[in-house]
């Protein structure tokens, strides 16, 4: 329903705007409450609410709060135009794709997180489209692109915890195995970033770097990469903000409230989407969607390849149900364990196509946690950035590609 309604609809009328999001959430979840059988209307209700209203939801839309909130301030009191200014002073024009590139590759390596990578890198990103004419999908997908890489690879992401946990081995093998799957792909992208970027100019008139206004930012990506709670940092760059802009004038205590106002309300979009988004999950576990998905998809292996590629499109299509990897990775980890021993895939490599295929499903869905948030910061409609979403793209490939190659050999 939900397809039919966003997509196949939006593809007909040449238009993805022609639908917000929004409503074709609220239609199917109407839809997915009308079809759910055996309980009574309120029961259906309650099932709905509890899965838009989880713990691990609610801290999502506690951390969309607080960078509503960081990111408005931050641009009320200069915060980001300094930023963008320090960047284009360093980074020669032609190196910015590929410069913002390695920068969320190596934050998001550090901190273990997609989202808290885009939430410090969007905005910047977006200023420096708007001086310097690149793209701005193409340069919001290329931080998305790059936050991925760590959330892939970092030994304090969720992903790779939950999966190498539910596959029994240790963090240093399966990143030993995912690297020689992902890195290649990196690599390969970033020449191509280089090449893509050689006619980009920096703007002939920067202004002069107000340092000071960059401290938020700097502060916020040090705490982060030191293993600071995403929400602390927020927290504490919110409070430098209000601090500095108060100093330098930019505005008063009333000032920095009605930015942070403005900055959580602009949200909304966002955390119902996700609650949305979390009761349709619930209703489909309630009618046994996944474990249908999980014996379709389990009901036909012969091979340790076909072993391996049913694992990979199992998370996959289970991430697309529930919009989010480490859900996905928890779901189908004990069946991936099952079906790994059962055809004697190597623990390492079924934990390394677990988290990988469920990164690149997870980085190109436009309904994911990372895509909204990138897309609401930046003030795109999700679907602009997807055709410029290639890193994604090609971790699934490599993916594929190890599977049917048998590659690394001694995992394999």
């Amino acid at each position: 329903m939900f397809i039919i309604l966003y997509l196949v609809t939006s593809m007909v009328a040449g238009d993805f705007y022609k639908v917000p999001i929004t409503v074709a959430f609220m239609i199917t979840s109407i839809y997915a409450v009308i079809v759910t059988g055996g309980l009574p209307l309120r029961k259906r209700i309650d099932v709905f609410s509890r899965g838009a209203g989880t713990g691990q939801m609610m801290l999502m839309l506690w951390i969309f709060v607080l960078a509503g909130a960081f990111a408005y301030s931050a641009k009320a009191m200069g915060a980001i135009d300094a930023t963008v200014n320090l960047a284009l002073t360093l980074l020669p024009g032609n190196m910015l794709l590929a410069g913002f590139f390695v920068a969320a590759c190596f934050i998001s390596l550090s901190i273990g997180t997609s989202v808290g990578t885009i939430v410090a890198l969007t905005p910047i990103a977006a200023g420096i489209a708007e001086q310097t004419g690149i793209s701005l999908p193409m340069m919001t997908a290329v931080v998305v692109g790059g936050s991925f890489f760590g959330d892939n690879l970092s030994f304090i992401s969720d992903t790779t915890i939950i999966a190498t946990s539910t596959q029994g081995c240790r963090l240093s093998d399966k990143f030993r195995v995912n690297a020689f799957i992902v890195v290649p792909p990196a690599v390969l992208l970033l020449v191509a970033y280089i090449f893509m970027g050689s006619d980009i100019a920096s703007p002939k008139h920067v202004a002069e770097v107000e340092y000071v206004k960059v401290i938020p930012y700097v502060v916020v990506l040090l705490t982060a990469i030191f293993g600071m709670n995403v929400m602390a940092v927020l927290t504490v760059g919110l409070l430098l903000t209000g601090m500095i802009g108060m100093a330098e004038g930019a505005f008063d205590v009333f000032g920095w409230f009605a930015a942070m106002g403005s900055g959580i309300s602009g949200m909304g979009e966002l955390i119902i989407i996700t609650m949305m988004a979390g009761g349709l999950l619930e209703l489909i576990k309630q009618n046994g969607g996944i474990d249908y998905m999980i014996e379709k998809m389990t009901s036909h292996i012969h091979s340790k390849r076909g072993a391996e590629l049913s694992i990979g499109a199992l998370v996959s299509l289970v991430n697309i149900c529930t919009a989010n990897n480490t859900v996905a990775i928890l779901t189908v980890g004990g069946i991936a364990k099952q079906i790994g021993d059962k055809y004697g895939v190597d623990n390492r490599k079924c934990a390394s196509i677990l988290d990988t295929y469920s990164c690149m499903m997870q980085g190109l869905i436009p309904y994911g946690a990372q895509m909204l948030m990138a897309a609401g910061l930046a003030k795109l409609n999700p679907i602009s950035i997807m055709p410029y979403l290639y890193y994604p793209l090609l971790i699934g490939v490599a993916a594929t590609l190890s599977i049917l190659f048998r590659y690394p050999r001694r995992y394999s």
